[in-house]
Parts: structure tokens; sequence; C-alpha cells
């Protein structure tokens, strides 16, 4: 497995460039960037500018909170400077966020990311092979390209997109027209296993992919949350933080299914009504043992590498540490180094 780690979301962008350069020279080999508070685009130009090996992708960039175009211009511009090494994550995000926070358009999410998916395609053959742009579809359409607008051939070629999801039927799409596939970190083994491998080779069959194996170029990513620490007050303190966030997301009502493969589909609306109500902290007091151990590797630091391995060692050819709280960075260095042996 492949390790990759992940850039915060900085009060100031340039401190992207410190972490960035430490990430390289540590032995990531990924760097991602979350749009949640800031734009995610952005910290990873500085991270071309002051790296040359480490790859560079969204984690997720939100897709339907812009168009083809616009994603497509952005991409290109980062696989050109970075020569090389930009992915582009695009996620859905949900109804709520894409209508009320963004003012944008929300219908068949699965259908219109496979659509947007497929125009970017286009768009990047158009400007690499002088092909007339000619995409007409249910929600978009692209059919003006004048050599004014057309960039620079891009000599490191299109960028991979990877896709992210939860539901069956956007990871079917990821892996009809993807090139690789994000687990959102409210997933847990036996979901990966279950649903999403089976969804994911359902979509490939579609486009006459084979099935996914240890040789395909599709890869899947795989954050997953970690509880760990030097001393039990330690991991204490990082298990309260991890059951809040699974709290957080369980409250979801489009992360109910994977809940309800483990028998716990009943949780999801109390966690909803909890936080319709912003009782955060006390949603965290509903997860507890099991859950965090299904949906958390937990245990001291030297433990976490081969729980990490067996759980996902011969499914996930990439994977992040989800740790929402204050850790020691050496802590995450040596955790890689073990894992990498396995």
């Amino acid at each position: 497995m492949l390790v990759d780690g992940g850039l915060g979301q900085e009060e100031n962008i340039a401190d992207a460039i410190e972490a960035a350069t430490r990430h390289e020279a540590q032995g990531y080999a990924g760097l991602w960037t979350a749009e949640t508070s800031q734009d995610p685009f952005l910290p990873l130009l500085l991270a071309a500018e002051h790296t040359s090996t480490i790859e560079l992708g969204t984690s997720i960039a939100v897709a339907f909170a812009r168009n083809p175009m616009t994603l497509a211009y952005t991409a290109n511009d980062l696989q050109k400077f970075s020569e090389g090494r930009f992915i582009l994550g695009l996620g859905s995000q949900i109804k709520p966020h894409i209508t009320k926070r963004f003012s944008m358009e929300w219908s068949k999410p699965a259908a219109r990311m496979r659509e947007m998916i497929l125009a970017i395609r286009a768009i990047w053959d158009c400007w690499a092979n002088d092909s007339e742009l000619d995409f007409r579809g249910e929600f978009y359409t692209h059919t003006l390209m004048t050599p004014f607008f057309v960039p620079d051939r891009n000599e490191f070629g299109p960028p991979k997109i990877f896709l992210a999801g939860v539901g069956e039927l956007m990871t079917e799409v990821a892996g009809e027209v993807a090139d690789g596939f994000i687990c959102h970190g409210f997933t847990t083994e036996r979901y990966l296993r279950e649903v999403t491998v089976p969804a994911l080779n359902a979509g490939r069959a579609r486009a006459n992919k084979p099935p996914l194996d240890s040789s395909d170029d599709f890869q899947i990513v795989g954050p997953s949350f970690v509880v760990t620490g030097e001393d039990k007050a330690d991991r204490a303190r990082a298990a309260d933080a991890v059951r809040r966030q699974i709290s957080f997301y369980g409250s979801t009502p489009s992360y109910r299914s994977v809940l309800e493969v483990h028998g716990w589909g009943g949780l999801q609306p109390k966690l909803n009504k909890m936080s319709k109500e912003a009782r955060w902290e006390q949603m965290g007091d509903l997860i507890d043992e099991e859950m965090l151990n299904t949906f958390a590797v937990v245990g001291e630091p030297d433990e976490i590498a081969a729980e990490l391995a067996r759980r996902f060692g011969d499914v996930v050819q990439r994977v992040s540490f989800y740790s929402p709280y204050d850790s020691n960075q050496d802590r995450w260095k040596s955790i890689m180094a073990d894992l990498k042996s396995h």
C-alpha cells in the first residue's frame, strides 16, 4: 500500500509549503486537500512549486459546486504545473450543501457525476487532439471551443480522475468512468468488501473493463480512522475525538447504509435529531466500543500498521491516517514505515 498524507485547513495558505515539503521528505506517496473551509486547489499550487515527487490531489473538490469546463481548466493547469503529479478527486457533497451553501442545482447525483466526468474528458480530448468539442448530455452541454480558449498542449497528458462515494450508485459510476475511488472515512472493512468492491466491479462491467485485481491501474484510496497515542490518556483523548467524528458522519441520512450493514441503522435518526439540536459533544457518547473498533483501527502505535494491513492490504492500494486530533507527526512517520514493510 502507498501511504498518503493530507494538508490541513491552514489559517495561512502559505503554510501549505512547509507541510508539503515535510510530507515529501518523510516519504509520503501522495498529499491530499479537502474542500471544507478553504479552496482545495490553491494549496496544491504552492505544494507543486515546492516539491518534485509527491503526488498531489483533491480529496475532495465539490464537483457540483462547479461545472465541467471550470474543472477541466483548473485540473489541466495543476497537471502541467506539477509536471504530471495531479489527481482530480471529485465528490458530490449532499443536497443541502449544494443547493443552500453553493446555490447550485441538484438532481440525479450519480447520473450527473457520470456525465460531468465524461464531459471533462471530452474537453481534454478536444484540447489534446484538436477534436471538435461536441458534448451533449442531460445536464451539461459543451459545443464551443475556439482556438483563443485552447490551452497550450499539456505534455504530461490529462490528470487522473478519482471519485469519492458511499452509496452503490455513485460507486458504480467510479468503477465505470473514473481512474480510482476515494473511500469515505465513514467506511468499514465489511462495507468495503460487501458493498463497495461489488459496486465498483458492476460499474466496470458496464464499461467492459475487467474486474478489480492487484494488477489493475485502478486505485482505491482508503482513509482510515486511527486511534492511537503514547499512553492511555493520550489514546482516550484520541478515541473521544474519533467518536465525535464518527457520530457526525453517522447523523447523515446518505450514510445510513454503512450503519445498516452492521445492524446499526436505527442509530442514524437518533444522531440526526441530536445534530439538529446542536448536541455535538453528546453525539459521540452513542458510539460504543464495538462501533469505535469497527470504524477505526485502535491500538498502540506499533500495532496500527499490522491491523491496517490485515483489514485492507488486499483491497486498498493507498491509505491515509484519519486522525481528527492533535498528535506527534513522528508517530505517523513510524507507522508509515511499519506499513510499508507489510
